[in-house]
């Protein structure tokens, strides 16, 4: 079959989706260009290039790409290849850079893509400037408060209208210390064999929690002197408890654990899992603040949500994980950790105990809970090598129309119900449905 005989309106049904979305190299092959290709996707976070000259290696699908912050600030999305022979030009993860060269032949290019220099220029007949050898460009790169999104195709809506209502839990979870900032630290990079849709279906799934981290639950729970550590919540009746799911338009949804903990000072910090060197910043905050070191405990707690923007950027508690598709049976997964920068100062001595537990809770979930993920998103994937078993299903509160509520807009209902996922597939649906027209800029154009 080719690729543009693909039926996604048999291959994603209402309850349903076909295996081949997962195993077919063709069907990836479509979704680098017509997802990855044809709408915004997470590329970097401003504080990765915060400096003037900086920059960041990422990809946009399986385009290698660099953004830059040039000299005047403005922020370039690059193609990582020189436009002579293909080569990588930037080898390094991140820096700072007013040009980059070729390793291969040695051709020039500023940060904000144009070609500045070719060695013995007099062996090319033609004129090499005037832009048609300057790198590839993104052609539209926005940022929402630092996110850093860019789109091949020019026809896509704003960024701003892509994301939709999923802006609301993003402010309020940069807003957690009003005046502060975020910068973004790497952390864990991980891979698995698997499709990454396999994550993103799994990114707003309460129904697997109890099974699937239960040697996590059973960990806090054992050398804990209270029974609400971590995902505990989940333990009782997530069918029908506090947890809620919220699926938006274009694929994005959140699952919302908030209510589930206790509102008050110190609220989060008691439920806040396990891991090494908490009790000694606990210490440190409490016989230095007293009664405030409960406000700064919490502010360095993993907030209790799981942001999702379709395809590839998961914001879960204190971390933000892209997922970065390499085949359709294999995945890179790259956890980062956030700190807070304080401008004003308000948080005081504070600010290093706080970041400092920031960092360690990447100990708790990300160490000890993603391994249990991947390692399902494996064994599914071996599943799915069974030809004759053709669907994977995704109904569960279909039909219960009284478990759920909408706006409209929204639909909403609780953790353990699919519904974010039938709506992120029916988005999928109508992506894949359409060849966009993608676009790359150089030169003048830019």
């Amino acid at each position: 079959m080719t690729a543009s005989a693909y039926d996604f309106g048999h291959l994603v049904q209402e309850d349903r989706v076909h295996r081949s979305l997962y195993t077919d190299p063709a069907i990836f092959d479509l979704e680098m260009r017509r997802i990855f290709g044809g709408t915004w996707v997470y590329l970097a976070h401003e504080s990765q290039v915060a400096q003037p000259n900086s920059f960041f290696r990422t990809r946009l699908g399986r385009r290698p790409i660099i953004v830059t912050r040039d000299g005047d600030g403005r922020l370039h999305g690059l193609y990582n290849r020189c436009t002579h022979r293909g080569a990588t030009i930037c080898r390094q993860t991140a820096g700072t850079a007013k040009t980059f060269q070729c390793p291969y032949h040695g051709w020039t290019f500023r940060n904000t893509g144009e070609l500045t220099g070719v060695p013995w220029p007099d062996g090319y007949a033609g004129n090499l400037q005037g832009g048609a050898f300057d790198l590839a460009r993104i052609p539209r790169l926005e940022s929402y408060r630092g996110f850093i999104f860019g789109t091949l195709n020019m026809a896509a809506a704003p960024l701003q209208a892509h994301l939709g209502p999923v802006r609301r839990p993003i402010d309020e979870w940069l807003d957690r210390h009003p005046g502060a900032a975020l910068e973004v630290r790497e952390a864990n990079r991980l891979k698995f064999r698997g499709n990454w849709k396999l994550a993103y279906d799994n990114a707003a799934d309460g129904y697997h929690v109890i099974f699937s981290h239960r040697s996590l639950l059973m960990m806090e729970n054992r050398f804990a002197a209270e029974d609400q550590k971590g995902m505990s919540f989940y333990k009782q009746r997530p069918d029908s408890g506090p947890v809620r799911v919220h699926a938006y338009p274009n694929g994005h949804h959140f699952k919302d654990k908030r209510m589930a903990i206790d509102q008050r000072p110190g609220g989060l910090w008691r439920t806040e899992g396990l891991h090494p060197g908490m009790e000694h910043y606990e210490r440190l905050l409490r016989d230095r603040f007293g009664a405030d070191a409960d406000r700064y405990l919490d502010l360095a707690c993993s907030e209790p949500v799981n942001i999702n923007v379709f395809p590839n950027l998961l914001i879960l508690g204190n971390h933000i994980q892209v997922l970065d598709p390499i085949s359709a049976t294999e995945t890179a997964s790259v956890w980062y950790g956030t700190a807070l920068v304080d401008p004003e100062g308000s948080l005081g001595e504070a600010l290093g105990p706080i970041n400092a537990l920031r960092m360690r809770t990447q100990e708790q979930f990300p160490t000890f809970g993603e391994v249990d993920d991947l390692t399902n998103f494996e064994e599914i994937q071996a599943g799915l090598a069974a030809e004759e078993d053709e669907w994977v299903w995704m109904h569960r509160g279909m039909g219960l129309p009284d478990r759920f509520e909408t706006d409209g807009e929204t639909v909403s209902g609780p953790a353990t119900d699919e519904v974010f996922m039938r709506r992120a597939m029916s988005h999928y649906r109508d992506l894949m449905s359409v060849e966009p027209e993608l676009t790359v800029l150089r030169g003048a154009e830019a």
